[in-house]
């Protein structure tokens, strides 16, 4: 029987157990006599403290606390795809038909359905020799994404028993291992691990691959890499969410693991019916096939929204080491920062910045330094890219939480309101926003997009970094007081801005565009640039230059050549070199 104390205080989440106990920290306890789900944070000889991950309501001194000698957990195995949990990894569609629109209270169901069947292949047999990690079965998760069974990190030993191929559930006993010492542990396609220990790997490789958005501010001016880290700030209404919705759809990585950490309910709500609505367009299957989405919206207990970011990257790093990509949508770390906060308060901590805990830096590094491209303990590769949405209060970036973000990611993409407010989507600044990954996946452009792939975007951004200083002298005199060279600079970084970097999500073949095109578009933009350039140097009027329309083409061509039709690049190419032929002609005659 699990050991029991008494509840001495409550205050909000957090509730206190008077005088010493046998609790460990971090170890899951259940509250109250409605067995609601806690976590030890905090011990000494006076008493015990645990953050409870459901509403206290109703609770009251001397209710009991159960001990259950395990830290807090989630459930791995197949069936995670193509579900919907809460922050503590309860299955929400299955809470639902339990106990209706909204979550009962101490309704603890497992996260994996235990009575599903799956077709299992099993890939050892009597006498194999196992180490830590090894895939001990496989079984189709999705139509997308084939589950492998791993030998849990912690154990490794002899196979002495196996069952046949065939039809089992997470619980049933697919073998049975010998350890070292001699003791038998049954093994099964479900195990258990703690959300706040990282899994083992072998070791971190260099982040030399990128992830392929298939958006053109992104790939080409800011790119991130596989296993990398990138910060998305931005106020209110900037595209956050949108973006990573993008992202989400579109990127590379094989599986996608979407955080929803107190955002809107009915934010939630549009993700979930949308990512239900679309096809895969790796697979033709459906996107969620390849999803795992934590909903915690804003209204939910406040200490399970600290959980959710622990969990999801928990399931992250279990799928990882069957060598799979992931990708990690965590929207967003600031209100997982208020939950800390207000957690902290409760504790009546010292704060330290905005009220934020002294040891949200920590917090944070803990959180981003899970992410990596790694070797796995049973030789597989896998990577975990994360992407965080940061929600300063009045778009203000030197707020703590956005700061601190900054040290542990190599990648910031901030997000501009006038950008936003003009319909300029993505509304990535590109004059506020790095990459720190451009160096290190040099060779991997080189190889794959050409040696010139990375000399045109330092040409685009050089063309962007001159209309910002030539836009400041605009604001004070004027553009028509500008020399045409000048004039030129704006013209082309118009085309940039618009026909390259700006980005439909909602049209066919604009919504996703393939590295090559990118690659493509950005020859022409530079090819009618350097024209028109010479042509300006031999004293024709640049007025002269934009009556072609070929500035205007160039904007459009985003939607007027499709993605399937790279040949119509060659024709475009042709055209500016006939259009502008006459008055290079015309120049030289000056």
């Amino acid at each position: 029987m699990a050991e029991q104390y008494k509840i001495f205080g409550i205050n909000g989440p957090v509730v206190t157990i008077a005088g010493q106990t046998a609790l460990r920290m971090m170890e899951m306890v259940f509250v109250g006599e409605g067995r609601l789900i806690g976590e030890v944070i905090g011990l000494d000889t006076s008493g015990t403290t645990i953050q409870v991950y459901e509403e206290t309501t109703g609770l009251s001194a001397g209710q009991p606390v159960f001990a259950t000698g395990e830290l807090m957990s989630v459930e791995l195995g197949p069936g995670l795809l193509a579900n919907i949990f809460d922050g503590i990894e309860r299955p929400l569609e299955a809470l639902e038909k339990a106990t209706g629109s909204f979550i009962g209270r101490g309704c603890n169901l497992p996260a994996l359905d235990a009575r599903r069947l799956w077709e299992v292949t099993l890939c050892v047999k009597p006498g194999d020799e196992l180490s830590a990690g090894a895939v001990i079965a496989t079984c189709p998760e999705t139509g997308a994404i084939i589950h492998k069974a791993l030998l849990p990190p912690t154990l490794c030993g002899k196979i002495t028993e196996v069952k046949p191929d065939g039809k089992y559930t997470v619980n049933d006993v697919l073998a049975v291992l010998e350890d070292k010492k001699g003791k038998r542990h049954e093994l099964k396609l479900s195990q258990r691990w703690p959300i706040r220990t990282p899994r083992p790997v072998e070791g971190r490789l260099a982040p030399t691959r990128p992830l392929i958005t298939g958006q053109r501010v992104i790939d080409t001016l800011l790119p991130i890499a596989k296993g990398g880290a990138a910060a998305i700030p931005g106020g209110f209404g900037t595209g956050k969410t949108m973006t990573q919705h993008q992202l989400a759809k579109w990127c590379d990585a094989d599986i996608i693991v979407y955080i929803g950490c107190g955002e809107r309910g009915n934010e939630m709500t549009q993700v979930l019916t949308e990512f239900g609505e679309l096809i895969d367009p790796k697979s033709g299957k459906p996107l969620t096939d390849r999803t795992i989405l934590i909903a915690n919206t804003s209204n939910m207990p406040v200490a399970a929204r600290e959980a959710s970011i622990y969990t999801g990257i928990t399931l992250a790093e279990y799928y990882r080491d069957m060598g799979y990509h992931i990708a990690i949508m965590a929207d967003s770390t600031s209100r997982w920062a208020e939950a800390l906060r207000e957690i902290s308060g409760r504790l009546e901590e010292m704060p330290a910045d905005e009220g934020f805990p002294a040891y949200l830096p920590s917090r944070l590094a803990e959180f981003y330094e899970r992410a990596g491209y790694t070797r796995n303990i049973n030789g597989s590769e896998g990577s975990i890219t994360i992407i965080g949405a940061v929600s300063p209060q009045g778009s203000d970036f030197s707020e703590p939480v956005t700061q601190n973000t900054k040290r542990f990611t190599r990648c910031f993409w901030a997000l501009d309101k006038a950008l936003a407010y003009a319909r300029h989507y993505p509304a990535i600044n590109w004059t506020e926003s790095y990459s720190e990954y451009t160096v290190p996946l040099t060779d991997w452009f080189n190889e794959n997009a050409g040696a010139d792939f990375l000399g045109m975007r330092e040409q685009l951004f050089k063309i962007l970094l001159e209309e910002n200083h030539l836009l400041e002298i605009v604001k004070l005199i004027g553009a028509d007081v500008l020399p045409d060279d000048q004039k030129l600079t704006l013209e082309t970084a118009r085309v940039i801005r618009v026909g390259f970097l700006q980005q439909n999500a909602f049209h066919a073949d604009d919504t996703f565009v393939p590295l090559s095109k990118q690659k493509e578009m950005m020859r022409l933009i530079l090819q009618l640039h350097e024209k028109a350039r010479q042509i300006v140097m031999r004293q024709v009027p640049m007025a002269e230059i934009t009556k072609t329309g070929l500035f205007e083409k160039l904007v459009k061509m985003k939607y007027d050549i499709p993605n399937d039709k790279p040949e119509m690049f060659a024709q475009y190419s042709a055209e500016i070199d006939s259009k502008l032929a006459p008055l290079m002609k015309k120049g030289s005659a000056i």
